[in-house]
C-alpha cells in the first residue's frame, strides 16, 4: 500500500503532462494485447502447415492440401488456399500468393502507425513537463528581488521551449493523424 502511495505521489507531482502519459501508457497495453491475440491467432499453426502443404505438394495430393487448410486456420493455410483456387498457372498461383501475402502483411501492422506516434510523442511530454516545472521553479524563485535578475531570463527561456514542444507535439499529432486516416 506504501508503494502505491508513493507512485501516486510521484504521479502527481508529474504535473498535468502525466495524464496524457497515462493514457499514451493504456494505449500501447492495449494494442500489445491486441496484436498478441491476434498473432497468436493467425500465425499459430503456420510452421505445421507449410511443412504439410510443402510434403503433400511434392506428391501433389491437392484434395488432402485442401482438407490440412480448411482443418488448420492461419496465414500460411489462406495463402495455400488462395494459390489452390488460382492454380490455372504457376504464374497465377504465384500472383494469388502474393497477393494473400499483401493482404495478411496489412492485418500484421495494423494499429503500428498508433505506436509510432505514441514513441514519437511520449518523449516530448516527458521534456513538456519538464520545462513546466522548472518554469514553476523559476517562478518561485523570481518572486525574490535578488535572484529575478538571474531567474527571469531563465524563466523566459524556458517558456520559449515550453512553446516549442507543444507545437513540435501539434505536430506530431497532426503527421500521424493524417498518415492513419
Amino acid at each position: 500500500m506504501e508503494n502505491l502511495n508513493y507512485v501516486i505521489h510521484l504521479f502527481h507531482s508529474g504535473g498535468y503532462v502525466m495524464y496524457p502519459l497515462l493514457l499514451l501508457s493504456f494505449v500501447v497495453i492495449a494494442i500489445a494485447v491486441e496484436r498478441a491475440f491476434y498473432y497468436r491467432k493467425y500465425a499459430g499453426k503456420t510452421f505445421m502447415v507449410t511443412h504439410a502443404v510443402n510434403e503433400l505438394a511434392k506428391l501433389q495430393n491437392w484434395t488432402e492440401i485442401e482438407k490440412v487448410i480448411k482443418e488448420n486456420p492461419s496465414i500460411a493455410s489462406r495463402i495455400a488456399e488462395a494459390g489452390l483456387h488460382n492454380a490455372s498457372s504457376e504464374e497465377a498461383m504465384k500472383t494469388a500468393f502474393a497477393d494473400q501475402m499483401g493482404v495478411d502483411a496489412v492485418g500484421f501492422r495494423k494499429y503500428m502507425d498508433y505506436l509510432s506516434a505514441t514513441v514519437t510523442i511520449s518523449p516530448l511530454l516527458g521534456l513538456l513537463g519538464t520545462v513546466t516545472g522548472m518554469i514553476g521553479s523559476f517562478s518561485i524563485l523570481d518572486s525574490g528581488a535578488g535572484a529575478s535578475a538571474i531567474t527571469g531570463g531563465v524563466g523566459e527561456a524556458l517558456i520559449a521551449t515550453a512553446s516549442g514542444l507543444c507545437v513540435a507535439i501539434m505536430h506530431s499529432l497532426c503527421t500521424h493523424s493524417l498518415a492513419i486516416v
